[in-house]
């Protein structure tokens, strides 16, 4: 992140951390879930929002704000800087957050479906970043 750069960011009660983990939990069960039955575009969708959601909480447990910002890609530069000092690793992390969230606008407003491939390399990075961050929390 730029240090000119500022985000729009809230000052959240760092124990409603547990609200986005469990939306990032519910996001995640029903990836799969959308895996199993082959519904490629809402397992895809449902990966983006399970990492949104994993970011916000680690935002929220460690440093007390959430971004809200438009832009999601702001959510992997807030997470850099404010939890690089506290978190080891974070920035290898981020960049899986990263490739996730770039398929965002793919999934949902492309004049495409997400195709089964594209799918399961999501499915593979989300769950890499799903594990190790809630560890982190």
């Amino acid at each position: 992140m730029s240090s000119a750069r500022r985000y729009k960011t809230k000052v959240i009660n760092r124990s409603d951390y547990e609200i986005f983990l469990k939306k990032a939990k519910e996001f995640y069960q029903t990836m799969y879930q959308a895996e199993k039955a082959e519904n490629w575009n809402a397992a895809g969708l449902n990966g983006v929002h399970c990492v949104i959601s994993l970011i916000d909480a680690l935002l929220i447990r460690h440093a007390g704000m959430r971004s809200i910002e438009e832009d999601h890609m702001a959510v992997v530069d807030l997470i850099n800087s404010n939890l690089s000092n506290k978190i080891q690793g974070i920035d290898k992390k981020t960049q899986t957050a990263r490739r996730v969230i770039a398929k965002k606008n793919l999934v949902a407003y492309e004049n495409r479906n997400f195709l089964k491939l594209e799918a399961l390399e999501l499915i593979k990075h989300v769950q890499r970043f799903y594990d190790w961050s809630t560890k982190q929390i």
